[in-house]
């Protein structure tokens, strides 16, 4: 089977065509998984706005990151979820959509970064709360953070803007038929 005729499966399964047909499970789920990318992308930012000394500073950095972690965690899974769904009910339209792999990539690289940093920032906040300035690899692993992330939003908000070549009459042939 090719990748078309893989997603066109995916998409006509009995479970995400009731999904994307219903009245109004699709819109809750797509409210959801709204709502968990703004509370999410939320606590993000105020954790990466820290780590970089610029916001939140009289507020310890591991009290922050530590407080947060809890809901970033049960934020990431609501939101991840919610995704998975939306996109296995509308997939032959996005498997092969440059945004959707776009989004699906940076989605990788999260982890890539959750891996590598995870030692030198994540694992032991309390030790950055006694450095006066940040230290490098906190400031990185903040400004990573915050370009992956805005990455995601606009690569999910541009998904809907992708207009496959074949769909659409080529332009010099409607302007060539109008003279």
């Amino acid at each position: 089977m090719s990748p078309a005729q893989i997603s066109q499966a995916i998409q006509d399964s009995s479970f995400f065509t009731g999904l994307r047909e219903s009245g109004l499970p699709y819109p809750i789920v797509l409210s959801t998984h709204l709502t968990c990318i703004a509370i999410f992308g939320g606590l993000i930012l105020m954790s990466d706005l820290r780590l970089l000394g610029v916001a939140l500073t009289k507020v310890p950095v591991s009290e922050i990151l530590l407080r947060s972690r809890p809901w970033k965690r049960l934020g990431f899974v609501i939101m991840v979820s919610c995704g998975i769904l939306l996109a296995g009910s509308k997939f032959a339209s996005y498997y092969d959509n440059p945004y959707f792999q776009i989004k699906m990539c940076l989605l990788v690289l999260v982890g890539v970064h959750a891996i590598v940093f995870h030692r030198s920032v994540y694992a032991n906040p309390e030790r950055l709360d006694n450095f006066k300035v940040m230290p490098r690899a906190a400031k990185a692993a903040a400004c990573v953070s915050l370009a992956l992330w805005l990455g995601i939003l606009s690569m999910g908000r541009w998904i809907a803007y992708f207009d496959r070549p074949e769909e659409h009459p080529k332009r010099h042939a409607v302007s060539s038929s109008l003279h």
